[in-house]
């Protein structure tokens, strides 16, 4: 294993990367869902289908919840379920974008009695964040406009404010608001939360317990999402990550598919930033697989993150700052690079076995029969979400 340094590897192990409940569910685009045989009915088959990828893998300890998606009667029966199956339930996600009063907004609806609604949707989950031991509460809007002139864009950012500062105002002293941002849709000339700025100032506003939660498919293309890492970082307020990729716009296709390269310029900034395997800086997934098998699509994503941090890891920090000091741009390209194309591969695989796991949990994963199984087992599962 000469390509990674015992120093990386230590690092390597105690990599925990969140998997989304939703994305073992059927999903598919604007015009179908496509379903798959086996598809979970109902959270417990989720949670058991994720807690497949930490088995195989040793990534991936925590499974996120999306409610109204995974609702269920007892919270403390879903997370005994999920710990017996070698996992525990981790960001509890609000969903306020599938309801005809939020048509013209939630959080930032003119009616008082829309936001309100909204607020109380909140509530409810940080209810379920306290009885399944969540630490998080992810918030994303899907709130905006499409013409100039439909909405006070100033209003909606005061109201904006004022649903949040309710809403974290319930949070317990443990808990965290993170808020997403994404540049477009559903709306088209206007997101009430398009960009990291915006999601900064509003959670800056609230205080200590609020972050930005960053996802990599949710900007314009050719954005230095590595900078906004670093600025995130710099400045304390990076609470997680929603890995995914993307080649046109919110794609969430599997980790590192269109750009491994920019994966690796991201998780070295996050190395550079003291962001990895820290305590506030949430690792999560966040995919919809329409075409591939689910389990084996997240297994494919949580190595894709491990190999570029292995290779991150491997960058000559050393060196590479002198050549930058020195004004030697090639040099510091170079050493960059030989990171990058470092093949560590073989030497995970090794370090893989070595820990009693499969030298390739994809092949491994194939060979158990899990999905013949669920196949056989389940029937009519539509769970995750799109149309659920």
């Amino acid at each position: 294993m000469s390509t990674i340094p015992q120093t990386v590897l230590d690092q390597l192990e105690l990599q925990a990367i969140e998997l989304p409940s939703w994305a073992f569910g059927n999903s598919g685009t604007r015009f179908k869902v496509f379903g798959t045989p086996g598809t979970p009915r109902d959270p417990y088959e989720k949670i058991a289908d994720a807690a497949q990828v930490n088995a195989y893998t040793k990534l991936a300890p925590t499974v996120a919840l999306h409610i109204p998606w995974d609702k269920v009667d007892d919270y403390d029966d879903l997370r005994a379920h999920a710990e017996g199956l070698g996992v525990s339930l981790g960001t509890i996600n609000s969903n306020t974008f599938q309801d005809d009063d939020y048509k013209f907004g939630a959080l930032t609806h003119e009616d008082p009695a829309v936001r309100q609604k909204a607020i109380d949707h909140h509530f409810e989950c940080i209810d379920i964040m306290h009885a399944t031991g969540s630490r998080d509460l992810k918030v994303w809007l899907a709130e905006g406009s499409n013409y100039p002139g439909q909405a006070d864009l100033r209003g909606r950012q005061d109201r904006l404010h004022e649903s949040l500062a309710t809403i974290y105002d319930r949070l317990g002293d443990e808990q965290r608001l993170v808020l997403e941002y994404k540049f477009f849709e559903p709306a088209f000339y206007h997101t009430d939360v398009p960009d990291w700025g915006t999601s900064y100032a509003q959670v800056a506003a609230l205080g200590d317990k609020a972050m930005v939660c960053l996802d990599t498919g949710h900007h314009a293309p050719g954005t230095n999402i590595e900078f906004i890492v670093m600025q995130l970082l710099r400045l304390g307020k990076l609470g997680s990550f929603d890995f995914n990729s993307r080649f046109y716009a919110d794609d969430d296709l599997i980790v590192g598919a269109a750009d491994p390269y920019q994966l690796f310029r991201i998780l070295y900034e996050v190395a550079r930033g003291g962001g990895l395997n820290h305590p506030d800086v949430a690792f999560m997934l966040d995919q919809c697989h329409n075409v591939e098998d689910k389990i084996p699509g997240q297994i494919r994503s949580v190595l894709n993150v491990q190999e570029m941090t292995a290779r991150a890891l491997l960058v000559d920090t050393d060196a590479l700052r002198a050549a930058q000091v020195s004004g030697d741009v090639l040099e510091a390209n170079r050493i960059f690079m030989d990171a990058f194309y470092t093949d560590v591969r073989p030497a995970l695989a090794e370090w893989r076995e070595s820990r009693g796991l499969a030298a390739d949990p994809m092949t491994a994963f194939a060979g158990s029969g899990y999905l013949a199984k669920i196949a056989e087992e389940r029937v009519g599962g539509v769970q995750a979400g799109w149309g659920a």
